[in-house]
């Protein structure tokens, strides 16, 4: 790894574990952390859950598996930019996403609909508590026991009473100051993937057209600059060398925009990148290109009505699986109920999140159809 800034977060400076281990001679902290992830059962269940589409529904769309890998991708890419440590910033990126429901955002709004009366429900902190708690693979803890570091750029967002009940990794929501520029990145990166695969997704669904698209002032920008390069392209490989170039032109944008703030700022230590605010942003102009972007995806890709069809089943499915278990606890795994002793919703929510789509449509067959 080439030489740090001296703002980066450092491994041999970490604030450390929940659980102490001894130091690995082979890897670094951050290193392990990304590692643990990658071996973890709820890592390899993002393979069959949905980022837009459910996962039955093809094999070619983007699932929450490799939505993680090409966030992973390109956080690494930017903190190797800015002389960031690449190892962070690949397992927050890996990580981020291990508390997702089965069937993406519909499922989490429905579990969340269940949860109302029990402290809710909300992906970001499940993803918290699966590495702290419900991944069960160590003979000395719950969870995977990684670093502070990772465990506070997994948790992007919180509300004050759940960042009262977090201990240290919730202080930050309280003190209101910010996390490593590696858990920055790692945000920025998840946005730029989602929002510029899922016009790839769109598009191979048949739900978004290019002349759709073209009302997009970054989308619009690079396939005239690429249609001029090659007029003769099929649409296939238009659109892809489109998508190319519009994540390269946002993780630029992004990397000469944060330089900026950097240079300005002048950190000296992680600790000072805390206290001064977020530093990694877009520019003012880029910025207004990727909300544009966002708004038209909202609009024309996740409202859809095929889209807002299958997200309806979805809602019917987790609705449906959280009465049944609520009626009957011992449908759950005896073994799975004792983890870490919850109220029954919880154990409940946690159960359900954990599902794959196609397990969760397996249940609710089982369980409500054919009865």
């Amino acid at each position: 790894m080439m030489k740090l800034a001296p703002y980066a977060a450092h491994p041999e400076q970490s604030r450390g574990r929940r659980f102490k281990e001894e130091t690995s001679t082979l890897r670094n902290d951050f290193q392990r952390d990304r590692d643990r992830v990658i071996h973890s059962t709820a890592f390899r269940r993002l393979e069959y859950k949905t980022q837009v589409f459910v996962n039955h529904e093809g094999d070619l769309f983007r699932t929450r598996l490799t939505h993680s890998l090409e966030v992973a991708q390109i956080a690494r890419s930017i903190a190797r930019t800015l002389n960031l440590h690449e190892d962070l910033a690949e397992a927050i990126a890996l990580a981020h996403d291990l508390g997702h429901t089965p069937f993406g955002h519909a499922g989490q709004d429905a579990l969340n609909a269940c949860m109302k009366d029990y402290g809710g429900f909300e992906h970001n902190l499940q993803s918290l508590r699966v590495v702290d708690l419900l991944e069960q693979r160590y003979a000395a803890f719950d969870g995977l026991n990684l670093t502070f570091e990772t465990r506070e750029g997994i948790l992007k967002h919180c509300s004050i009473k759940n960042a009262e009940r977090l201990g240290d990794v919730g202080q930050r929501f309280l003190d209101k100051t910010e996390t490593t520029l590696e858990g920055q990145i790692a945000n920025f990166a998840d946005e730029i993937a989602y929002n510029n695969h899922d016009i790839d997704d769109g598009i191979r669904s048949g739900l978004l057209t290019i002349d759709q698209l073209m009302e997009v002032s970054l989308f619009k920008e690079h396939v005239l600059k690429v249609k001029a390069l090659y007029p003769d392209l099929s649409q296939k490989r238009l659109v892809h060398e489109t998508i190319r170039r519009m994540i390269h032109n946002l993780v630029d944008d992004l990397c000469r925009t944060s330089l900026s703030y950097i240079k300005v700022s002048k950190p000296k230590t992680v600790d000072e990148i805390r206290l001064n605010g977020p530093m990694i942003d877009f520019s003012i102009e880029m910025a207004e290109k990727q909300l544009q972007l966002k708004q038209f995806l909202r609009k024309s890709l996740y409202l859809h009505p095929k889209v807002t069809e299958m997200t309806d089943k979805a809602a019917k499915t987790i609705e449906g699986l959280f009465k049944v278990y609520m009626d009957d606890i011992n449908l759950i795994p005896s073994d799975y109920q004792s983890i870490g002793r919850e109220e029954k919703p919880r154990v409940i929510a946690d159960y359900i999140a954990g599902m794959t789509d196609r397990y969760a449509i397996k249940e609710y067959e089982k369980l409500l159809l054919n009865q």
